[in-house]
């Protein structure tokens, strides 16, 4: 009898956790777009991390990911980069700091007529000498 209640519940709690993870589900009539699409932005991010970053404090070798909201006024913000590295909050504000030396704005993501929040990925490579984008 045991068992059968156990079963039951993971039953249902499998259920609940489906909907809630379908109800997250966003569909943008548009997504964010940069200028040139998101090559251009990462040679943008390139240009602005070799101007400003000295990559020598940090052990950055690898593809790192960038994860990032585009607001509804085009702007970014929460940027996350992962994998952690050795100074990662340090190494986080620089990239922040290198986003925010470009000038040209994403166009916000479209829902229902209204620009909105939404989420982008990036990925980018980097190497001891030189680093270049996917």
């Amino acid at each position: 009898m045991g068992k059968y209640f156990i079963i039951l519940l993971l039953l249902f709690g499998f259920k609940g956790v489906a909907q809630e993870s379908h109800d997250q589900n966003v569909v943008f009539t548009q997504n964010a777009e940069f200028s040139g699409g998101d090559s251009a932005f990462s040679k943008e991010l390139l240009k602005m991390i070799h101007a400003y970053i000295d990559l020598g404090k940090y052990a950055v070798n690898g593809q790192f990911v960038f994860v990032f909201d585009i607001g509804a006024d085009g702007k970014i913000s929460k940027l996350d980069v992962l994998p952690k590295v050795k100074n990662s909050e340090m190494f986080i504000d620089d990239m922040r700091f290198a986003i925010s030396r470009i000038k040209k704005k994403w166009k916000p993501a479209i829902k229902e007529g209204k620009p909105v929040v939404s989420k982008k990925v990036i990925k980018i490579n980097f190497t001891t000498d030189h680093f270049d984008h996917d």
